[in-house]
């Protein structure tokens, strides 16, 4: 019988990091053999949740990164591009909510001794390095479970935090090229038929299906269907 492998959470989170990121080469991710880095551009992101989190990414050629993404315009920024990878990181640390990335200065974060520091490499070259640091109470959680009513207590400590809810009738893909050429008036088709459901998304994460009404000649979003967990990361 094969004998399953449960992953370090930083472990986890960095490979799952190292498959977002936009390379001509697939990106692996592998513990950092020491030295030093210079994470004086890095981007950061703080995760707030079941654990807290400090994220960092620093690229040894951010531009090249832009133009593996297809996204090599001034209008979108390296955080634009890393957002999805930092995202799916953070999934891979439970429940919680993945605060705005920016570029910053890391060297405190690299150099701490409770930070794990994992290189990216595409094709056997380095192509930058992910740090992570990862508390609950001082402690790494790992793979222990974590019971509901604990999860709940937690949480609770973040009630007040603002999220940003968003109501999504649909989507599309467009190359920078056709979103430079829009003009008023252009028509944009989207991938949703009329009538069907609106997603309810909460900081960019899908938790619910509603429809769109009209209160007092604003619009708003009735609630028809609450995901779970599982169906919300589906």
């Amino acid at each position: 019988m094969k004998k399953s492998t449960v992953l370090d959470p930083r472990t986890a989170a960095a490979q799952a990091l190292a498959k977002l990121l936009p390379s001509t080469a697939e990106v692996t991710a592998a513990a950092f053999d020491g030295g030093s880095v210079v994470a004086k551009s890095a981007i950061v992101a703080s995760f707030v949740g079941e654990v807290s989190a400090d994220l960092a990414v620093v690229l040894v050629d951010s531009a090249a990164l832009a133009v593996a993404s297809g996204t090599d315009s001034a209008l979108v920024s390296i955080v634009d591009v890393l957002r999805p990878a930092l995202e799916s990181a953070a999934l891979e640390l439970g429940t919680g909510v993945l605060g705005d990335a920016r570029s910053d200065d890391a060297t405190a974060l690299f150099a701490a001794d409770d930070t794990e520091v994992f290189t990216l490499s595409a094709a056997g070259v380095a192509t930058g390095w992910f740090a992570i640091r990862v508390r609950q109470n001082g402690v790494v959680t790992g793979a222990r479970p974590i019971s509901e009513e604990s999860m709940i207590g937690k949480l609770g400590r973040i009630n007040s935090v603002e999220m940003a809810l968003t109501v999504e009738i649909g989507r599309t893909r467009m190359s920078v090229r056709d979103v430079l050429a829009l003009e008023p008036g252009a028509v944009i088709e989207l991938d949703r038929s009329a009538g069907a459901p609106a997603d309810v998304l909460l900081n960019g994460r899908l938790i619910a299906h509603g429809e769109i009404v009209v209160i007092d000649q604003d619009y708003a979003v009735r609630i028809t269907k609450i995901l779970d967990v599982a169906e919300g990361i589906g």
